[in-house]
């Protein structure tokens, strides 16, 4: 009985956490699908367009901060309940404000709401089920992100909107509907609970604890890893349908590469996170970093349409499924107690990397360059990331040898 409720309550958990991450994956591209409804309406220039995508990145950074060290701190579960409500409702103002400021201001508080929550997410989905299982059951939550992503891009393309206003109250409402779900249905982690019936016996983490002697590598480590990689995966959530439509495609085939770029998503996380559970980590990670740098070469050298669609699906298979590795590896590198906080803090020094790559990509091509050229420069990055993320597991392997 035991093992059933067990197994009853593993489903429950990644069901929901599922969902959280399918509105999540709406919002996160409804930035980049609404960008020419919304710089129409208010005006706005290119290094403009890139501060409002860069707006909600930015919130990201406090919201993955401190809503990981509140995972660790008072259950996974009342800050995921906190962060879906705060960034449903912000996202319904986005489509509400008047001002160009004000605009900015719901998207960095819409950032701060999807950054507390996904430290959470990956903390839930991995302590639902036993080590063996943790790469499939991060995948089967983070795979909702991609599929969200192809949602928002089928609504772009219907009539409904047409006003890009729509696609912010999908996105908000959604999250206030789950809301209900998750307060009857959501369990809280087993591990967390354990782990507070233990605080007599065992101190509690603290936020230092991850420069101590023993993690003060492997954090750093993780941090320019994830800093590189997700500045090209935002730069690309966000730009890719504009730089296509630079290269001379029409925008509803641009609109088509994105949703083909959340297709290779979806399959790349469910893909990817198999790998984890039975591969070595290095020949993941070795596989991710060589899919992505394939994938921007594609995006360069592809002139026809039916060739975009497959470099945006290659990209988006290794950058979003990469992505979703990057958070099983730092669920293992991390213990329970520190789950949250780890995972949170590495995601907020990687949105850095999120929120330079858009600003960083807006002033880019206001300066002349080309879209070839933009795409060409993440290449460098990706390779750096790749062998810092190397070392890290040189580094867990000897210690790992080491204590055994």
């Amino acid at each position: 009985m035991e093992q059933q409720n067990t197994q009853r309550n593993a489903v429950m958990t990644i069901l929901i956490c599922f969902l959280i991450a399918f509105i999540e994956g709406i919002d996160l591209q409804s930035a980049g699908v609404a960008a020419a409804g919304v710089g129409a309406h208010f005006g706005l220039d290119k290094p403009a367009l890139g501060l409002f995508f860069s707006a909600a990145i930015l919130g990201l950074l406090p919201g993955g901060l401190v809503g990981g060290r509140l995972g660790d701190r008072i259950g996974r579960k009342k800050v995921l309940i906190i962060s879906v409500t705060l960034f449903g409702l912000f996202s319904i103002l986005t489509a509400s404000v008047s001002s160009y400021s004000g605009l900015l201001f719901a998207r960095f508080m819409t950032g701060v709401g999807l950054g507390a929550a996904l430290p959470n997410l990956v903390a839930l989905a991995s302590e639902a089920v036993s080590e063996k299982a943790r790469g499939r059951a991060i995948s089967l939550m983070y795979c909702g992100m991609p599929i969200g992503g192809i949602a928002v891009s089928l609504l772009a393309s219907s009539a409904l909107a047409s006003d890009w206003k729509v696609i912010f109250y999908v996105g908000g409402v959604l999250p206030l509907l789950v809301i209900p779900l998750m307060m009857w249905f959501l369990p809280e982690s087993r591990a967390f609970l354990a782990t507070q019936q233990a605080d007599a016996q065992i101190e509690k983490a603290k936020f230092s604890d991850l420069f101590n002697a023993f993690f003060r590598l492997p954090t750093l480590l993780l941090w320019v890893g994830y800093f590189f990689t997700m500045m090209v995966v935002y730069m690309l959530l966000n730009w890719l349908p504009s730089l296509l439509m630079e290269l001379g495609f029409q925008k509803q085939q641009a609109t088509m590469v994105q949703m083909f770029f959340s297709v290779g998503a979806f399959i790349g996380t469910i893909v990817l996170g198999v790998l984890v559970d039975r591969w070595k980590m290095k020949n993941v990670i070795l596989l991710m970093y060589s899919g992505i740098v394939i994938g921007l070469v594609a995006l360069n050298s592809f002139e026809t349409v039916t060739g975009m669609y497959f470099a945006g699906a290659l990209v988006g298979c290794f950058t979003i499924g990469g992505q979703m590795v990057l958070y099983a590896l730092g669920s293992q590198v991390y213990p329970t107690q520190m789950r949250g906080t780890g995972v949170g803090t590495a995601m907020t020094v990687g949105r850095f990397g999120a929120m330079a790559g858009p600003a960083v990509a807006g002033q880019f091509l206001a300066m002349g360059n080309g879209a070839t050229g933009l795409i060409a420069t993440c290449i460098p990055g990706i390779i750096i990331a790749a062998v810092l993320i190397l070392i890290l597991l040189g580094t867990m392997q000897k210690r790992a040898q080491a204590q055994a």
